[in-house]
């Protein structure tokens, strides 16, 4: 027996939810491959993958299926139990990676909490209470939890909720020079993003990540990767860090992970993961057989040499087009990132303007994002459609000529 739902619309928004947030003006209401549908039945494509979650679109027949099956069998037992789908999806990770260990939770922030609190851990259990110090970049985000939001390097999001976390330095990125400055015998851990994303989708240099691998090694301490933006596949290889060649000693992954499910995961060595013994870290929800069926069907999907070239191949095809609209327009100064996470620069004339520019793209039927007011970024589905990316970038030439026409 179905219920009749009482109808919402965006001015409930307003009404009913703490105002943490400005949603668009419209509300997406379904979804299929790289298109979405909005309450009116308009029609739009999506650039934007749910800030990079959404890696193969709306309803992706793998995921509705894996989904759908695991929902008629399990949900949740709780971490007194183990369950199949972690299990399996915890030797597909560690089998295409460095990691011999898996720790699975909900949320980007959650990984990362427990990638800081390892490090700490390692280093009180093998050198002492004094070795306690993060290294993390300016401009970097790590999550919104307390302890993140501090390692985090923009004081926006972390100012105004009480005494800062101690113990926690920021240094620029990309400049090896200052990071050497800053590590020391109390160093714990120095933590990078391989591409910073809410900072303005800024790639790190290889020489910076070789550095800082090597001063990790030479003050004992561990090398973190936040790869919640940058990982499976969003950079044409399962993972940032494999593109770069250089390999951390813990490694954190979210966003794309579930293709929108809520799932995340901490990797790490055998050797780091014995720390962290029974009782010093937990989550009611992490591992739960619904999302790790869902991450066990994208990595499937994903982690395949096919889908790997063609983020590459379609990479170009967005590169060339943005770069030719920025010239055009005036509105770009440089198109960079990494597979299919890209951001356009915007030019002195149209700095702080991003918001507009997104704003310009959902009337024209796109959706896209942006990373600070400076940056407009692209993180669509890894298999959409070469006809969507045409037509998207289409719409998009649209909205920036009216845009600079005005």
């Amino acid at each position: 027996m179905s219920v009749e739902q009482a109808p919402v619309q965006r001015a409930d928004f307003d009404q009913v939810m703490v105002p943490n947030y400005a949603p668009a003006a419209f509300i997406p209401v379904r979804g299929a491959g790289s298109r979405v549908w909005d309450q009116s039945g308009r029609e739009l494509i999506d650039f934007a993958g749910g800030i990079a979650v959404n890696v193969l679109g709306h309803a992706h027949p793998a995921l509705v299926g894996a989904l759908t099956e695991q929902a008629n069998k399990l949900w949740h037992v709780s971490n007194v139990f183990t369950n199949e789908p972690a299990l399996r999806l915890a030797h597909k990770l560690i089998d295409a990676t460095f990691a011999e260990r898996v720790f699975f939770c909900n949320s980007g922030a959650e990984a990362n909490e427990a990638a800081f609190k390892l490090a700490r851990r390692v280093a009180f259990d093998r050198f002492g209470s004094e070795k306690y110090e993060i290294i993390a970049a300016l401009n970097s985000f790590h999550g919104r939890t307390l302890f993140t939001v501090n390692v985090g390097g923009q004081s926006k999001y972390s100012d105004g909720f009480g005494p800062k976390i101690t113990g926690i330095t920021h240094v620029p990125f990309n400049d090896l020079d200052a990071l050497k400055a800053a590590v020391s015998d109390k160093t714990c851990a120095v933590v990078l993003e391989p591409i910073q994303g809410e900072g303005g989708v800024l790639p790190a240099e290889l020489a910076y990540l070789q550095g800082a691998r090597d001063l990790c090694d030479a003050n004992n301490a561990l090398l973190v990767f936040d790869e919640v933006q940058t990982g499976m596949g969003r950079s044409g290889e399962l993972f940032a860090y494999q593109h770069y060649g250089v390999v951390p000693d813990i490694l954190t992954s979210a966003k794309s992970l579930g293709g929108g499910f809520p799932i995340a995961a901490m990797l790490t060595r055998e050797d780091l993961a014995k720390h962290l013994v029974v009782g010093t870290h937990g989550t009611t929800y992490g591992g739960n057989p619904l999302a790790c069926a869902v991450a066990e069907a994208v990595i499937d999907v994903i982690n395949t040499p096919q889908v790997l070239a063609g983020v590459k191949a379609k990479h170009d095809l967005f590169v060339a087009r943005l770069e030719q609209i920025g010239q055009q327009y005036g509105i770009f100064t440089e198109v960079r990132g990494l597979g299919l996470l890209l951001g356009c620069v915007l030019s002195d004339a149209w700095k702080g303007k991003a918001k507009d520019i997104f704003n310009a793209a959902e009337r024209e039927g796109l959706m896209i994002l942006q990373a600070g007011p400076d940056v407009v970024r692209f993180a669509p589905s890894l298999v959409v459609e070469d006809a969507d990316i045409q037509e998207g970038l289409d719409r998009f030439e649209r909205a920036v000529k009216k845009l600079t026409q005005a």
